[in-house]
């Protein structure tokens, strides 16, 4: 494949997962001025700046101003195995100023150039970790995101010079909100849409997302042919750690360690079990999905029960719950992924590659992951997974 050029003639690569830094305005340009204190607003908290949602100082990023920030890939040596036995903090290194390319849709296009990156969706860095913080108030969550979703497409764009694909945020709190503004985004050109891997909050309890009150938002999307992707963020399974460990709050990096034992996996594949024995697939058989930075590990051992429970429950499923898995749901491993083994139970064109750039957590450059995650796969593979299937499942024409 070569080395990394820097021309866009040599470009090739389709990053199905990057991110930006949300501008300071991003949820307050156009928020609903009538919420006041339910909704987001900056406050300075012990001299530091601060995102008070909800009427409360929220901890989901440490800066929530991003200035300064970590180098991407700074923890690509720890999440590697840390071999330098590094604490987390130690290993993010010395933060530096934030780059154009973060906050700036042309300087990201000169960067995808350099990058070898013909195209990119691009996700929130802090806008999945909010929804949670609403969860007792669909009708702000509501507009707060509606606003969001108005300077994403303002700043970034949905289909921006074909080359960056900015991703809205739906949350399912209000499943009449969640059509209406499926609605919105879909007039404006989006190619996918983002909902949180979790069940959805209700009064008293929780409610599955596949309950046939959210079949209006699946039809639409079904019908509009857009991706529902299912992007890693605050997940509302906090409640699990605090059984262990009260009174700690999820954070995106700085975690406990049995944060990690617990929670690994775990919401993205109770939502994908849900979807497919509560049958999403067999109403709509249309819809496509994609789960981004969930990696793809939890994916053996979830089709492993699909496959018990199928066998234990006759006519249940009209289609065996591993196929209908393999024909409706895409996903991005993690570059620490074992992608060769994950090819004994997941397709080879279900497989996407998702940088996580410009995060710490994700890899230095895009084309890192092609060569070294994607070392020793057949070329036709790698073409597949870089970019082929990315085009495939947006129903984008060739670029």
């Amino acid at each position: 494949m070569g080395g990394v050029g820097q021309d866009v003639r040599d470009a090739w690569i389709f990053d199905f997962d990057s991110h930006y830094y949300e501008a300071r305005d991003a949820f307050t340009r156009y928020q609903d001025r009538s919420l006041g204190g339910r909704g987001v607003r900056w406050a300075e908290v012990d001299g530091r700046s601060r995102l008070i949602v909800g009427g409360r100082v929220n901890s989901y990023i440490a800066n929530p101003t991003f200035d300064p920030v970590a180098r991407p890939g700074a923890l690509y040596a720890w999440y590697r195995g840390n071999p330098e036995r590094r604490g987390i903090r130690e290993a993010f290194g010395v933060l530096e100023p934030i780059r154009a390319e973060y906050r700036d849709r042309d300087a990201r296009v000169r960067a995808l150039d350099g990058q070898r990156v013909l195209g990119s969706l691009l996700f929130p860095t802090l806008g999945v970790g909010l929804e949670e913080a609403l969860r007792d108030d669909p009708d702000a969550a509501a507009k707060v995101f509606h606003g969001f979703n108005r300077w994403l497409a303002e700043d970034w764009g949905y289909r921006y010079q074909g080359r960056l694909y900015a991703v809205p945020y739906i949350p399912l709190l209000d499943p009449a909100a969640a059509v209406a503004e499926l609605r919105v985004v879909l007039d404006g050109g989006a190619v996918a849409v983002n909902v949180r891997n979790a069940p959805v909050p209700v009064a008293g309890g929780y409610r599955s997302p596949f309950d046939a009150v959210y079949d209006g938002f699946w039809g639409l999307a079904e019908e509009a042919g857009v991706v529902v992707a299912t992007h890693a963020g605050v997940d509302g399974y906090d409640a699990l750690v605090r059984m262990w460990e009260p009174g700690r709050e999820e954070q995106s990096v700085l975690r406990s360690p049995l944060r990690g034992v617990l929670t690994k996996g775990r919401a993205v594949t109770d939502f994908y079990g849900a979807a497919l024995c509560h049958l999403v697939f067999e109403r709509f058989p249309g819809l496509r999905m994609a789960s981004v930075e969930n990696g793809a590990s939890w994916i053996p051992d979830l089709l492993h029960r699909l496959d018990d429970v199928a066998g234990r429950n006759p006519g249940y499923f009209k289609e065996h719950p591993r196929e209908v898995f393999g024909e409706h749901v895409w996903v991005t491993p993690f570059w620490e992924d074992r992608v060769d083994d994950l090819l004994a139970d997941v397709r080879v064109d279900r497989l996407l590659l998702g940088s996580d750039w410009p995060h710490a957590e994700g890899v230095v450059e895009p084309v890192d992951f092609v060569t070294e995650s994607l070392a020793g796969l057949p070329e036709d593979d790698v073409r597949k997974i870089s970019h082929d299937n990315a085009l495939q499942v947006l129903a984008l024409s060739a670029i």
